[in-house]
């Protein structure tokens, strides 16, 4: 990456404390729809648009919980093993079944001893959020403490892997897998997009991995499905939160909702987080697209996962 000092010198000294630009409107139109909507538990929400360089944040340098969000550090830096030439990106390797992890993702169900390439293991992580793919990609990329230097060498302060990683009992308690405030992992997006980390063919590689999002059901529902955005999800019983940024027409756009400490930790689509982040999606589709005559169908939610 070139840093974020050098990344402040482009557009403005964000990390010092002197923000882009306030967006005033949208900031105002976050507050009053949190406001009155009254969710139960804590948000933060971090907005920014790549084209008029404007910002909207609340509670945006709150630390918050990743659950899987984790994994796109986790990506970034098995990118870096590949760019140091020290692993390539459809290098075969052998699944071994000890590694396998509940939750989300299919490579727990593979026989030991299966032969796949990496970029397979990558796209699982990220489209999937495979969490076997991801303890894997972690170990590969060098482990937590490896990342977690990556992200102090670029000046992201609170981003950290906490799992399997030691001296981050006490964070792993807290915060679980990962931890990040908003306003952070949407710079990482951000430094993707704008290949401002690694090589450019890097950064379009790991790009189009996080276009192919399975987890379409939340805030990527509120989006046409003919613009493309990049993802990743991250649930856990009491904290659900989205990473996104949307190609959009007029330009493109990022924004991470998070949430942490909700009362409502039901597994089903119209868990209030989940609505929540469908609400912040829609509201920012229709602030930077007025325009735009695509609406959600009715009957869309014939096609969510209520299992």
């Amino acid at each position: 990456m070139l840093g974020i000092p050098v990344f402040a010198q482009r557009y403005g000294n964000h990390y010092a404390g002197k923000h882009f630009k306030k967006d005033k409107e949208l900031t105002a139109q976050l507050h009053q729809f949190l406001e009155e909507r009254n969710f139960k538990g804590d948000v933060g929400i971090y907005v920014y648009n790549l084209k008029d360089r404007r910002e909207a944040a609340i509670h945006a340098d709150t630390i918050f919980p990743t659950a899987s969000i984790i994994k796109v550090p986790i990506l970034i830096n098995i990118f870096q093993k590949i760019v140091d030439k020290k692993l390539t990106y459809h290098q075969s390797l052998m699944y071994r079944d000890s590694i396998a992890r509940g939750g989300s993702g299919l490579l727990q169900y593979f026989k030991d001893s299966t032969k796949l390439d990496l970029s397979k293991i990558v796209r699982l992580m990220i489209t999937h959020s495979d969490n076997t793919a991801a303890v894997w990609c972690q170990q590969l990329a060098g482990g937590g403490t490896s990342i977690n230097q990556w992200l102090a060498n670029h000046d992201y302060k609170f981003t950290r892997v906490n799992s399997h990683t030691e001296g981050r009992e006490e964070a792993y308690n807290k915060y679980g897998w990962g931890q990040t405030t908003p306003r952070e992992m949407a710079n990482l997006l951000i430094a993707i997009r704008k290949k401002y980390i690694l090589t450019s063919a890097a950064c379009e590689r790991m790009y189009r991995d996080m276009t192919g999002v399975y987890w379409d059901d939340y805030a990527l529902s509120q989006i046409p499905p003919y613009v493309q955005a990049a993802s990743k999800q991250g649930m856990v019983n009491a904290s659900r939160s989205e990473l996104v940024m949307v190609n959009a027409p007029h330009g493109d756009y990022v924004f991470y909702i998070a949430t942490k400490n909700n009362k409502d930790q039901r597994w089903v689509p119209d868990n209030d987080a989940w609505q929540l982040a469908r609400d912040v999606s829609k509201l920012l589709w229709n602030y930077y697209e007025p325009k735009s005559e695509w609406k959600m169908p009715k009957e869309a939610a014939l096609y969510w996962d209520w299992n």
